[in-house]
């Protein structure tokens, strides 16, 4: 994967609480649907891959693929949100990652303060909500962890679109970290089932993924949300991420609108019998 740098919040999720969550407080785990705007995904997702060939097609280093990535991430937030998007999730630096030159990572953490610094106000006056999903490894540097968590806590109040970067994220250690939740708060064996494991994962109350976007035309999951994109649909625009704006992103909602959103079952005809 390529991430792009996130323009993202807060806090380390960490290890879940001994005390088991409410699985009252968590939402059903049955696809999101749409928003309140006709057709438009209420969850999308964006893995933001092709930094590193950008550069390279241009003769750069890697380093500038990921500085040219900022407009894009920009852009996207802001079409997503004017479109109605309610729920954004950006996969920007995965656990995978840090297996990176630790010269590229070094800079990655830079430029991520950097752009969180810049864009917190505007995120803020947008109404946007920041979260800031993994934020585990003792390896993030105090001081960038310490702008998620003020970020965090800036737009915490705020109604408007939520937007999730995914920072040393990875869906199977969430999901490792939500089955050992569940045993440490002693639920049976018996009583577990998706809602109440669900309460378990980091934000529970995230709705499932209804769109997922990877850019660059790679076909892998990489590792992102894997419990929230199980329903999802999935487009790969060619188009490397920092050339991908808002139109590409429009696009991608227009494909979404022309697909049969089935989840297993079928779609009626007119007179109730169902396709085949």
């Amino acid at each position: 994967m390529g991430p792009a740098p996130a323009t993202g919040p807060a806090p380390s999720t960490g290890p879940a609480p001994a005390t088991a969550p409410d699985p009252s407080t968590a939402p059903a785990r049955h696809p999101a649907g749409e928003s309140r705007q006709r057709g438009v995904p209420r969850h999308v997702a964006c893995v933001m891959d092709g930094n590193g060939r950008w550069a390279a097609q241009r003769s750069l280093p890697r380093t500038s693929g990921h500085r040219a990535a900022e407009t894009a991430v920009i852009d996207v937030i802001e079409a997503a949100r004017t479109a109605g998007v309610e729920w954004l999730s950006l996969y920007a630096f995965s656990t995978e990652n840090w297996r990176r030159p630790s010269g590229e990572i070094d800079f990655l953490m830079r430029l991520v303060r950097r752009v969180v610094r810049k864009h917190a106000a505007l995120l803020h006056a947008r109404g946007i909500r920041c979260r800031f999903l993994g934020v585990a490894d003792p390896r993030i540097p105090a001081p960038l962890a310490r702008d998620f968590a003020d970020l965090m806590t800036l737009t915490g109040a705020n109604r408007g679109m939520t937007l999730t970067v995914a920072f040393d994220h990875g869906g199977r250690r969430d999901i490792v970290e939500a089955a050992r939740s569940l045993i440490r708060s002693g639920v049976s064996a018996d009583a577990v089932d998706e809602r109440h494991f669900a309460a378990h994962l980091p934000f529970p109350d995230t709705p499932d993924v209804d769109l997922v976007i990877r850019t660059s035309g790679e076909q892998r999951i990489s590792n992102f949300m894997l419990w929230q994109v199980a329903y999802a649909e999935w487009i790969f625009p060619p188009v490397l991420w920092p050339d991908f704006h808002a139109p590409h992103f429009l696009e991608c909602l227009h494909t979404y609108r022309q697909r049969d959103r089935r989840f297993g079952g079928v779609i009626p005809r007119a007179n109730g019998e169902p396709h085949p």
